[in-house]
């Protein structure tokens, strides 16, 4: 019966430790799930091994490990079906996708909502081979973190592409 106790609290003290991390990462920002800076991998090392012991106390047997793990793995099963079957719940844990560019112009109002600068903006604008902000039709800011970009640039290329292939095609 002890064993039994002291492995469900190591289960409730997991699930604690998951749904804490899940709004601090709510409430400290999306953004920093897109890409990990060095910086952003060792605080995540840090917190997981700061958070461990709250987790499974003093019981570093592989059963009790095996506990918590197992725990974090069905909870998380859990409410990402949760977050599948309510969708409302799915905005307030995870927000909505923001619009930082239209038409070439930057949102600054919604740049300021997601603590994004203009310099984070214009370097997923270069990573996805834009070379100029007038070019971007459309940079959306994921509920993932990730910037998607949808630009001028891509559809005058393709354009190109395509009216070249029909040309060499017709000479044939």
């Amino acid at each position: 019966m002890e064993l039994l106790s002291g492995y469900l609290k190591i289960a409730l003290s997991s699930v604690t430790v998951y749904l804490f991390i899940i709004v601090a990462i709510r409430l400290f920002g999306k953004k920093e799930l897109a890409q990990l800076s060095i910086i952003d991998l060792v605080f995540i090392l840090l917190i997981s091994n700061a958070v461990q012991n709250a987790m499974v106390g003093s019981d570093s047997s592989l059963s009790g490990g095996l506990v918590a793990a197992s725990t974090l793995f069905l909870v998380n099963y859990l409410f990402k079906y949760l977050l599948y079957k309510f969708p409302k719940l799915g905005i307030a844990v995870q927000g909505v996708e923001l619009m930082l560019i239209y038409k070439g112009q930057l949102n600054v109002s919604n740049m300021n909502k997601a603590r994004i600068t203009r310099e984070e903006v214009l370097e997923a604008v270069r990573e996805h081979g834009v070379s100029d902000i007038r070019e971007v039709d459309l940079a959306v800011l994921e509920t993932d973190g990730n910037i998607s970009i949808v630009s001028n640039e891509y559809k005058t290329r393709t354009t190109k592409k395509r009216k070249g292939r029909n040309k060499v095609r017709k000479n044939r």
